[in-house]
């Protein structure tokens, strides 16, 4: 099988596998497609927490992306922890160089465990520079909150968040709900045009470490392939509930998800 298209993720690594750049390698071969990456971080963290961070410079990440998509050439691209202003910039400034136009950004603030993972000044970045050069942002509520300065407790609160990305200059919002006290799932892409909720069903696990990687990482994925926004998130958010809905159970904290549900491996044993 050769790989449907190719996919360069700028993202942290996380050493237990169940986030960071390691869940976004993940779902993006299991959805069959190739794997690159510009690595911004490396995390010592499990499922229980974040033990230590490493910051890469941002010339060495800036490297990385510019000398991969030079020799091959990336369809979409993933980018997920930045955790300062100069990672930032630096980031802007490579995306100008490679010319993609379909890119995810899954802003990456806080670690599943409680720990902050960017700075202020990067959020004021993030929010000021990099969303206007994105296709699509996906926060989750918490980073919705901080992104807008709006407490976010029911849908109507999600799209008024939404509508203020918007006005800030993004292109595309998908705020993921799964913070949201509610019976069913619901994420919703909001853009000056349109307001899709997409309905899902929601299942209690502890085990949903890089969750939002992996979203991120499925639907740059996807459109890579050359599905259009609404259907690319659509199957992003199928992947993902169907990666939950395995309950993985490794660890003894918030465990990682499933990225290998969507495949069947064949093992040939020989004597």
């Amino acid at each position: 099988m050769e790989p449907k298209s190719k996919v360069l993720i700028i993202a942290g690594s996380d050493s237990s596998g169940g986030a960071g750049v390691q869940a976004d390698i993940k779902t993006v071969t299991a959805l069959g497609s190739y794997a690159m990456t510009a690595i911004t971080a490396v995390t010592a963290q499990n499922t229980t927490g974040v033990k230590s961070i490493i910051a890469i410079r941002p010339k060495e990440i800036s490297n990385q992306i510019e000398f991969s998509a030079k020799d091959i050439k990336p369809n979409a691209i993933k980018i997920g922890m930045l955790h300062s202003k100069g990672v930032i910039l630096a980031v802007i400034k490579s995306l100008k160089k490679i010319k993609v136009n379909k890119s995810v950004l899954d802003p990456v603030m806080v670690a599943k465990g409680g720990t902050k993972l960017i700075n202020n000044t990067a959020i004021i970045y993030i929010k000021k520079k990099l969303m206007k050069k994105i296709l699509l942002i996906t926060p989750n509520i918490p980073e919705a909150e901080i992104l807008t300065n709006i407490k976010i407790n029911s849908i109507k609160d999600m799209i008024k968040a939404g509508k203020i990305l918007i006005s800030l200059g993004a292109k595309n919002v998908l705020i993921k709900g799964g913070h949201l006290k509610s019976k069913k799932m619901n994420d919703i892409l909001i853009n000056k045009k349109t307001i899709k909720v997409f309905i899902s069903k929601k299942y209690n696990s502890k085990n949903t470490h890089g969750t939002g990687c992996t979203l991120s990482s499925a639907i740059a994925t996807y459109l890579s392939c050359g599905k259009d926004l609404i259907n690319s998130c659509e199957l992003g958010i199928k992947y993902v509930n169907e990666a939950i809905k395995s309950n993985l159970k490794l660890g003894k904290g918030n465990g990682p998800i499933n990225h290998l549900n969507s495949i069947t491996i064949n093992k040939r044993f020989s004597k």
